[in-house]
């Protein structure tokens, strides 16, 4: 499944300060859709290259770390159990900041 995913706020520098990642992820188990709690744990293992404990607690996002699916805030969409389609976009923002 092809998927755009984009960090920022600071998410982008656990990436190699990469901010956007055109992405093919396979669906596990011969499942139909990619639920937005398999795409984490993909990123966890793929994407993220230090300090994995700043992305996420649990199997979810860390508190601070807004979810964009399609422009949409994912908490209106169902968070872990949002099921994501063909060239969807997830955007990942850090809230959080220093100072």
């Amino acid at each position: 499944m092809q998927l755009t995913l984009e960090f920022g706020g600071g998410l982008e520098l656990l990436c190699d300060s990469v901010k956007v990642h055109n992405v093919d992820v396979d669906v596990q188990n011969g499942a139909e859709k990619l639920t937005m709690k398999e795409l984490l744990c993909w990123v966890r293992n793929n994407l993220i290259k230090e300090r994995p404990e700043m992305f996420m607690k649990g199997d979810s996002v860390r508190p601070g770390v807004l979810v964009l699916v399609n422009d949409c805030d994912w908490e209106l969409s169902g968070q872990l159990d949002t099921t994501l389609e063909e060239k969807d976009v997830v955007v990942f923002i850090s809230t959080l900041h220093g100072g």
